[in-house]
């Protein structure tokens, strides 16, 4: 059994998930709307642009996300999305793009006792990320 991320966001799942495809160099594999349902029984609240549901791969990894109606929405909390750059380059890029307009940086991009360069900070669609780049201070260890 693998683990799949399910993302939840109020009205913005398609810009916020495309965004993080482009950023993380994954692909949309589908996007199914609220208009795509075949009956008024089956949609969610709101308008047919909402995301019932959608798929990103992220080179093995799948990340699956909706919108939520604003009923149903509640803030992220007790999690963040992991991802661990290869390269102080990468990082910086990865963070820059992800981090653009974030809603909070708890931890800006610093060097750790653990990692070269290390990150947390909440997006501006609302998502708590963690950054860890290694570096030199790859013990071997599985993250």
């Amino acid at each position: 059994m693998e683990p799949t991320i399910y993302l939840f966001f109020n009205g913005t799942c398609l810009e916020a998930m495309t965004h993080y495809a482009e950023t993380l160099g994954g692909k949309v594999v589908y996007v199914f709307r609220n208009g795509d349902a075949p009956d008024a029984e089956s949609r969610m609240p709101g308008g047919d642009d909402l995301v019932m549901n959608m798929l990103v791969t992220l080179g093995a990894a799948k990340v699956m996300a909706s919108d939520s109606p604003d009923s149903m929405y509640s803030k992220p909390q007790g999690f963040r999305v992991s991802i661990a750059p290869q390269s102080l380059a990468e990082f910086d890029r990865v963070f820059a793009a992800l981090a653009k307009d974030a809603r909070a940086v708890e931890m800006p991009p610093g060097e750790t006792f653990w990692a070269e360069r290390f990150a947390m900070f909440t997006d501006r669609f609302g998502t708590p990320w963690m950054l860890n780049y290694e570096g030199a201070k790859n013990t071997g260890a599985a993250a």
